[in-house]
């Protein structure tokens, strides 16, 4: 509907207006879920604001303070860094995970405390060699 709305005739006649035609077009018949009722969880009270939630969820935002977001962020990172295939990729992930992490040490946003520092990056990958090491097991004739 990007038609707007002509100069001197009622806001809600012109909405109205809109949905009949929406409907006479049969764009109301088509939609996933018409004629069903809404999905609701019966274990959990009523929550009114349920469907902005499944709206976040399904676009992709996080309803957490930037800085537990980040938090939450950079154990995921260091997961993936344990996980990664090469060397070259715990590197990365752990470059642009420390940028991050240090901007939000300099310049925080409201909220409560990040609580992480940068990770020691050769650290972090002498750690993934030995776990790395570790995995493959012991080399065929070290015995």
């Amino acid at each position: 509907m990007t038609e707007r709305k002509p100069p001197g005739v009622d806001f809600e006649s012109w909405v109205d207006r809109q949905i009949r035609d929406a409907e006479a077009r049969g764009d109301f018949a088509r939609l996933p879920g018409a004629g069903k009722p809404l999905p609701r969880d019966m274990e959990t009270p009523y929550d009114e604001m349920w469907w902005v939630k499944r709206k976040l969820a399904r676009e992709g935002y996080s309803v957490l303070p930037p800085t537990l977001a980040l938090r939450k962020e950079a154990e995921d990172a260091l997961e993936a860094a344990y996980a990664a295939p090469s060397e070259r990729v715990v590197r990365r992930i752990l470059t642009e995970i420390n940028v991050k992490i240090r901007d939000m040490m300099y310049k925080p946003p409201p909220g409560p405390p990040l609580g992480k520092k940068p990770y020691d990056v050769e650290g972090v990958v002498r750690q993934w060699r030995e776990r790395r090491a570790a995995a493959d097991g012991p080399e065929p004739g070290d015995a």
